[in-house]
């Protein structure tokens, strides 16, 4: 069977990495101290994915003027704190590690702003496993004006143009499935992350896994262009 140099493009928090709380904590703290409800848990956990200013407006009804304030709060929480309380998901080193024996190309394709995404892989001891990392912009609120995950990962595909052959998205929540349809790519969905229960395959996720072992198995599926997987893509 013909093998094919992969690029794997990832989600970070969710899909690499378990923030442990911090992120729903920490917007929870932010905006409580800024004296703004808090919205359900259930509504913190739909934060996670998207870019933060456009949760805080949309999910959590913070009024424009006040979401920098609320950002600014909880980044400086986030950095000094969450980074270190975040930790990769259980087999996600193993899993980075055998790709990149294999010769796939690694790359971070995420809504977090590119620096802090840079700083908790650092954190977390994995950002040397990659080979590019992708993010919103530092300015959170022109982040919130982008066209969400698509741009993010269309700059990834651009990144490495000519480099791979096949193209596949790894990520926890419906941003990733919309974001990998629109530059034409699969996306497989891990079901350790943020997404409710059935939101990935209702999106159109090309398979679901919810262990490292399954994840290594589909990404080989796109390795050798097989197009019939063991978890069910088409």
């Amino acid at each position: 069977m013909k093998e094919s140099r992969l690029l794997v493009l990832f989600d970070l928090d969710g899909t690499l990495v378990d923030p442990a709380g911090s992120i729903t904590g920490g917007i929870s703290s932010a905006l409580a101290a800024c004296g703004l409800p808090v919205p359900a848990d259930a509504d913190l956990q739909r934060m996670v994915g998207p870019a933060l200013a456009v949760s805080l407006k949309e999910i959590a009804g913070v009024p424009e003027e006040r979401v920098a304030e609320v950002i600014t709060r909880y980044r400086a929480v986030y950095q000094t704190e969450g980074m270190a309380q975040s930790r990769p998901y259980p087999g996600i080193r193993r899993v980075l590690e055998q790709l990149r024996a294999a010769g796939a190309v690694l790359a971070v394709a995420t809504q977090k702003p590119e620096p802090l995404a840079v700083e908790l892989l650092g954190v977390q001891g994995l950002l040397d496993l990659f080979d590019s990392v992708h993010g919103s912009p530092a300015d959170e609120q022109a982040a919130a004006a982008l066209d969400g995950k698509q741009t993010i990962i269309r700059a990834a595909l651009t990144r490495h143009a000519g480099s791979y052959d096949n193209a596949v998205m790894v990520g926890d929540r419906l941003h990733d499935v919309h974001g990998a349809a629109d530059n034409a790519l699969d996306c497989i969905g891990v079901g350790w992350g943020f997404a409710a229960d059935g939101e990935l395959e209702a999106e159109g996720a090309a398979a679901v896994v919810h262990s490292a072992e399954e994840l290594l198995a589909e990404l080989e599926c796109f390795s050798t262009q097989e197009r019939a997987c063991a978890h069910g893509r088409l």
